[in-house]
């Protein structure tokens, strides 16, 4: 899995222009829960790239940079959470799960949707 680290908050312009061609995953991570580990664990083991190769994965420190979660929560009309998942396309969150919901065949099964654009 090669994630693209989430630090800045302009990089979320490069995401919402992104999600335009493809899927964007943004998994919200804290570094003192032992649930948000397990779940970051657990999805990077069962990721395979040829499975999610619609799908560009950002990991987001969210203790060290918790104004860009709490954009992120604002931009996308989402209630922060943590451990939290959100795919991205089109500048709108099309799927988002927090905690022991975050299922990597679930993911995978909405990496394989095609959405519209409602623009």
């Amino acid at each position: 899995m090669h994630w693209t680290k989430l630090t800045d908050l302009h990089q979320l312009d490069d995401i919402s222009k992104e999600s335009a061609q493809q899927k964007i995953l943004i998994f919200k991570h804290s570094t003192q829960c032992s649930t948000s580990r397990a779940m970051l664990d657990r999805l990077e083991r069962n990721w395979k790239d040829e499975e999610m190769k619609t799908v560009k994965p950002y990991f987001l420190d969210l203790l060290s940079y918790r104004q860009i979660s709490n954009t992120i929560a604002q931009k996308f009309n989402v209630e922060h959470e943590s451990p939290q998942v959100l795919i991205i396309q089109h500048d709108k969150p099309i799927y988002h799960a927090s905690h022991m919901s975050i299922n990597y065949n679930a993911l995978k099964e909405i990496s394989k949707t095609q959405t519209q654009s409602t623009d």
